[in-house]
């Protein structure tokens, strides 16, 4: 049994999470940033790819601007290559971090690196290994590969998007599921609209799979 599942990002109108140089920009308004880290706090875990860990350094912690007496799960960084640097902000010893890799494994302090997987992170049994350490509700946050294998892999039991009145344009401006996408009709990854609500100047989508 796998934890339960809830992937989650901010979009434009058109469906871009960042600029045409691939550098990110601020998308989500105030009040969806207050959902982003409560959702955080309900959360056991929080994952996100080697790619965003390099390009945005994120720190996945709950602000307490946001949530009083905050919880931090978990953070869980996909990193098939172990190229996660030294003084990433997610090794902070505000929360233990995990990192799956192909390569290697220590563990000190704070931080525990294992191997999951020949090539490339495997997303089944690392879910197996998370299920066992207790967590129950995982958030994936990115990037757009890491999204596109937790859909394409059938392991998304919620699906939010909150989707910003602007338009970024750009036809090399990332999107929210890259990979290698649908090769045909039939690859087409179908999901239902459980909810839709305004938040702030935006909207805030919710999707099931069917």
């Amino acid at each position: 049994m796998r934890p339960f599942i809830i992937v989650n990002y901010a979009m434009s109108i058109d469906g871009k999470i960042a600029l045409p140089n691939r550098k990110q920009m601020k998308i989500s308004n105030e009040e969806d940033m207050a959902r982003v880290h409560k959702l955080r706090n309900e959360c056991d875990a929080v994952l996100v790819g080697i790619g965003t860990v390099l390009t945005d350094d994120p720190k996945l912690t709950v602000k307490e601007k946001y949530v009083s007496n905050p919880s931090n799960p978990l953070r869980v960084v996909l990193d098939s290559n172990f190229r996660t640097p030294d003084d990433a902000e997610i090794l902070s010893k505000d929360s233990p971090t995990l990192i799956a890799t192909t390569c290697k494994e220590i563990k000190q302090d704070n931080i525990e690196v294992i191997k999951c997987g020949k090539k490339t992170v495997n997303l089944n049994k690392l879910m197996d290994l998370l299920r066992k350490k207790g967590i129950k509700k995982l958030l994936v946050e990115g990037g757009e590969t890491v999204i596109w294998e937790f859909l394409r892999q059938e392991l998304v039991d919620e699906f939010y998007v909150f989707m910003a009145p602007f338009i970024i344009g750009g036809t090399t401006s990332p999107t929210a599921a890259g990979g290698k996408g649908a090769s045909s009709p039939d690859d087409i990854i179908h999901m239902e609209l459980s909810d839709a609500q305004r938040v702030g100047d935006g909207i805030l989508l919710k999707f099931k799979p069917p």
